[in-house]
């Protein structure tokens, strides 16, 4: 069919494999403490002699300003350990996964040019899967996308009925809240005449563009990962969330519709709006996160690089993949497997 996708599978790689570093991850859901534990991991290695650099896998922490709901490493940690593709977007643009993933390996192949460890965390499954799986995307046209997005912005779920009409099978794997993944779905169908579900073809195999990949995945507890979402939860809204939302979504060029759909920004701009009390907020955006945390917990586990840890024993297990990249040699790691609760 025209315009179906088609995996190319082709190596990311630098120069020659035995001589340019390895890539690590470390993956795992929101509210895991990935970013700590990556930090911690980063810094005790560099300590140690190996050059470690970070690359962020997040779709939101891109945005420049989009700080309190984020959870973005603050200035003193991305001094003692470099980061890469954090602020490198205005809020107003949109962040798509193809323009990601050209802006990610490019960070990673300038790490690895350096003779560093480029570590990839984060729990965007798919900007993860973009950046180390040789992927294609569909295409898009950001005037079909302003149109659908103005005609569905007050009502998400209609977005969502609409593509369970043209493609049953997308809709099935997209939650009828998220506006943003909604129309891009329906952006596609408009511009290829053919289902968005057919361009997860490409999906069903694992064959990363990197020679050298150790990937880490962080195991919490679903009864203690649900605690840790409601301290952060209510922690982003007292330290500002509202405020920073407001200042965000009046600014001139205001929000892309991407920025709009980033969990807290979402609810606080609903409450802003009158469209939500402020009296649930803090529960809508955890429940909101819980969410998103059982769907990237079901992503990951369907990937059979991650090698699983709970959180002691994935120190360990990080440290040994960063030395054992420094090298491109591949680290033995034993692991349980992820809860499916």
């Amino acid at each position: 069919m025209a315009g179906r996708p088609q995996a190319r599978p082709r190596r990311a790689d630098a120069g020659d494999a035995a001589t340019v570093p390895g890539v690590v991850a470390l993956l795992g859901p929101t509210g895991a403490g990935k970013s700590a534990l990556a930090q911690q991991a980063a810094e005790r290695a560099r300590r140690g002699g190996v050059a470690v650099e970070i690359v962020a896998v997040d779709a939101f922490t891109v945005y420049r300003d989009m700080d309190v709901g984020t959870a973005k490493p603050d200035a003193a940690a991305r001094q003692r350990v470099p980061h890469h593709v954090i602020d490198v977007l205005p809020p107003h643009q949109d962040c798509t996964a193809q323009w990601f993933q050209a802006v990610a390996r490019a960070a990673v192949a300038d790490v690895r040019r350096r003779g560093a460890v480029p570590l990839l965390v984060g729990g965007s499954g798919l900007y993860w899967r973009a950046v180390v799986d040789p992927l294609e995307f569909p295409p898009t046209d950001a005037a079909v996308r302003r149109a659908l997005e103005a005609r569905y912005r007050d009502h998400p779920p209609a977005a969502h009925a609409a593509l369970a009409r043209a493609d049953p099978a997308a809709a099935e794997r997209i939650d009828p809240g998220n506006l943003r993944r909604s129309v891009r779905a329906l952006e596609v169908v408009a511009l290829t005449g053919g289902p968005f579900s057919a361009w997860r073809t490409a999906w069903d195999t694992h064959e990363s563009v990197f020679d050298h990949l150790s990937v880490v995945g962080l195991h919490t507890d679903p009864g203690e990962l649900a605690g840790h979402i409601a301290a952060r939860a209510a922690a982003m809204v007292d330290a500002g969330l509202l405020a920073e939302a407001r200042a965000l979504a009046t600014r001139p060029h205001g929000l892309s519709g991407t920025a709009r759909q980033a969990i807290g920004y979402a609810e606080a701009l609903a409450a802003l709006a009158g469209r939500r009390p402020y009296q649930g907020l803090v529960e809508a955006i955890a429940a909101r996160t819980r969410r998103f945390a059982a769907r990237q917990r079901r992503w990951f586990a369907a990937d059979p690089r991650v090698r699983w840890h709970e959180a002691q024993p994935a120190r360990g297990a990080l440290l040994a993949a960063l030395t054992a990249a420094a090298t491109s040699q591949e680290p033995t790691l034993q692991s349980r497997p992820p809860s499916s609760s």
